[in-house]
């Protein structure tokens, strides 16, 4: 008898281990959020810059403390992240599978902060990295001011490297991957192994300990003022991660629609289907302050207010400087400095004139 309970707590062990499919699934969710968000973001930054501008600035800032609050809320009431509770998912320490605790107990402290830092922290350093990198290829390739030696062949180094630095990641990733479907390894990811999680599916017993906690959580009443501030301030955070877990919830498909749409293989479709003639230069500028910033002459720059030296156009506004000028402006502020139109390094289309 005990031979044989032990082997369907095994078994049962093994049923509750979510395929790879469940497991990649979860981890493409918040993979293809991210990039849908960016793009409506920078459609309501170029549709109006002064209002909107600041959210396509500091997107990545703003999303990563959405992103924490939405995953400590689900870490701690549902024992997942945001993702994997979307895939009926939890966390469970990884000596713990054979006598999983409930999804409403939580993980230990440790698991707990390595989790929200692994799925928090790690996504947005790894996005700044691959800014950094394309920021100083960039520089590397429009920059008129060429670097000291000694730090010219630091960032060529970190260039030539990051490649294989990027390839040896995402191998261990595959790796990793390959070994869970084969069955030689607990975690999917290389991350929940640095955690000390492994994911297992809700349980029915999980399900309705879940129910009752969101039903007594409503019905719960404090007597004391700290504990009434503290349930108060508990209860906003909760109530904004929930709006937040809904309308992503409800949008998920949209969004992952709208990353489908505007990625790059299907950008040779969009272009073939939408062509359009060249519009004109804007004609809604404010004439009280950016047409202000335009000379008379049409040879002279707007921003040193001298004959154009090199002359660039923004191909996101249409208006001309020089290169020097715009480059120093863009390389700044990341938006034209007529129209306020979000532009990078890329958008400088330098004009040759029949006499030059």
């Amino acid at each position: 008898m005990a031979e044989l309970g032990a082997h369907l707590t095994a078994a049962s062990a093994v049923d509750d281990r979510p395929s790879i499919f469940e497991a990649v699934a979860q981890d493409s969710l918040m993979a293809a959020l991210k990039p849908a968000l960016q793009h409506l973001v920078k459609v309501l930054a170029e549709s109006n810059p002064g209002r909107y501008g600041f959210l396509w600035r500091w997107f990545d800032e703003i999303y990563v403390l959405l992103d924490l609050l939405l995953q400590q809320h689900y870490l701690a009431g549902c024992s997942a992240s945001f993702s994997e509770n979307f895939y009926s998912l939890k966390r469970v320490p990884t000596g713990e599978r054979r006598q999983q605790p409930l999804a409403t107990a939580g993980l230990p402290k440790r698991q707990h902060w390595k989790s929200l830092l692994l799925l928090v922290l790690v996504p947005y350093l790894k996005g700044k990295l691959e800014k950094l990198v394309s920021s100083l290829r960039e520089e590397d390739e429009y920059s008129i001011h060429p670097p000291s030696s000694s730090w010219k062949r630091f960032y060529r180094a970190f260039l030539a490297a990051y490649p294989f630095v990027n390839m040896t990641w995402e191998g261990w990733f595959l790796i990793q991957q390959l070994c869970y479907i084969l069955g030689k390894a607990q975690h999917h990811s290389p991350l929940l192994r640095l955690a000390g999680v492994c994911l297992a599916r809700l349980t029915a017993e999980d399900i309705q300990a879940l129910e009752k906690k969101s039903a007594g959580a409503t019905s719960s009443q404090t007597h004391s003022i700290k504990t009434q501030v503290q349930s108060a301030v508990k209860k906003a955070l909760g109530g904004i991660a929930f709006s937040l877990s809904t309308g992503l919830s409800v949008s998920v498909f949209f969004l992952q629609f709208l990353d489908w749409w505007y990625s790059s293989e299907n950008q040779e479709t969009i272009k073939s289907l939408t062509a359009l003639p060249t519009p004109p230069p804007p004609v809604h500028l404010d004439h009280g302050s950016s047409t202000a910033l335009l000379p008379k002459l049409k040879t002279v720059c707007p921003l040193c207010r001298k004959i154009r030296v090199n002359a660039t156009a923004l191909s996101t506004s249409g208006f001309v400087f020089c290169y020097r000028c715009a480059y120093n402006y863009v390389k700044t502020h990341q938006r034209c400095p007529i129209t306020g139109y979000a532009t990078e390094l890329q958008h400088l289309v330098k004009l040759y004139s029949p006499e030059s």
